[in-house]
Parts: structure tokens; sequence; C-alpha cells
């Protein structure tokens, strides 16, 4: 994948946060009852992490790979389901799948990803810890997705290149192509 790099805006990754969290929150409420605590909070981990990773695709802008992408997070949240992880690593294979997708369809480089990884870690330590303070799973939710919403902030890349460069310029480099190509054909019909 290219890394488009098309990143939602903050305000966009707010907005995604808390309707993330209210409707996970909603959710586990209603499963609760039905099929047990734990069983209703693997079901919405796993939900949510396919919405938040159905959301990232859908925003980054890049078209090829997506489907594969789906398929291989669903492949690796179905092994993680049927190899009943414990929680916490339920928990963390979901947040790696984020930062995975999230990497591949966002940066460039290696030092942006490993800063969306600190960023992916930051926010799971933030829900443990509401969790446990509050006892809310809206407010863990919340704490998490909120934390997740910056990674609007983090660059593609830092390198000077993609800096210097527009972000949009896939026709500047096939004009330029292009140009070469006319060169180099008309100096080998002479």
């Amino acid at each position: 994948m290219s890394a488009a790099r098309k990143a939602p805006s903050l305000g966009t990754g707010l907005g995604a946060a808390f309707v993330l969290s209210a409707c996970g929150a909603a959710l586990l409420a209603v499963l609760a009852p039905w099929l047990g605590q734990a069983p209703s909070l693997r079901l919405v981990i796993a939900l949510l992490g396919f919405a938040y990773v159905s959301y990232a695709i859908g925003r980054s802008g890049e078209r090829i790979g997506r489907i594969t992408t789906i398929a291989a997070w669903l492949v690796i949240a179905s092994a993680a389901w049927f190899l009943h992880l414990p929680l916490v690593g339920y928990v963390m294979t979901h947040v790696a799948l984020a930062w995975l997708v999230r990497s591949l369809y966002y940066y460039s480089g290696v030092l942006p990803a490993l800063a969306d990884l600190g960023l992916c870690m930051l926010g799971a330590a933030f829900a443990a810890w509401a969790a446990q303070r509050s006892g809310s799973a809206w407010l863990a939710l919340w704490c998490f997705f909120l934390v997740q919403s910056f990674h609007a902030l983090i660059p593609a890349s830092l390198t000077r290149s993609a800096a210097s460069e527009p972000p949009d310029d896939a026709f500047l480099r096939a004009h330029r192509a292009a140009e070469v190509a006319v060169r180099r054909l008309s100096s080998s019909t002479r």
C-alpha cells in the first residue's frame, strides 16, 4: 500500500471517537444481560475494532488492498476469538491490528509508524486506567478512542522530500515521467 495519507482531521477523529465509544457502551449494556459480561465485552471489542479499521481504511483515500486488509483483519480477529486469549491479549491483538492498518494506510516511514504505536499503547493504558478507576465502559472506550484521534497530527513521513512535494502530485510525477520518455525517444531516433 502506498500510504496515501488522507488522514481525517482531529475534529473528525473526535467525532468518530464519540460515536464509537457511545455505540460500544450501549451495545455492551444491551448484550451483557443476554450473553454475560465477558463474551459481550469480547464481541463489542471485535465489533468496535472492525468499525474502527473500516473507518481508518475508508478515510485514507487508498483504494488498493482494502479487501485484502479487511480479510486479513477478519482472519486474525477470528483466530484471537477462537483461541480464547486472555482479555488483555485479546484487547492488545485488536489494538495491534488498528495500529498495523493505520501504519499501512497513513505512514510512509518507520518513525511515524512507531509514533503511532506509542499512541496506541498510550490509548490502551488510558482506557485501562479509566476502566479501573470508574468501572465505566463508555469512559474506557472514550479514553481509548480520544487518544487514537490524535493520530491525525502525526506526519506521514519525516523525510524532506515528502515535506517539499505536494501531497497529491501523482499527475505531476506522471507528467515528468512522460517528458523523460519523450526526450529519450527523440534522442534515440536521431
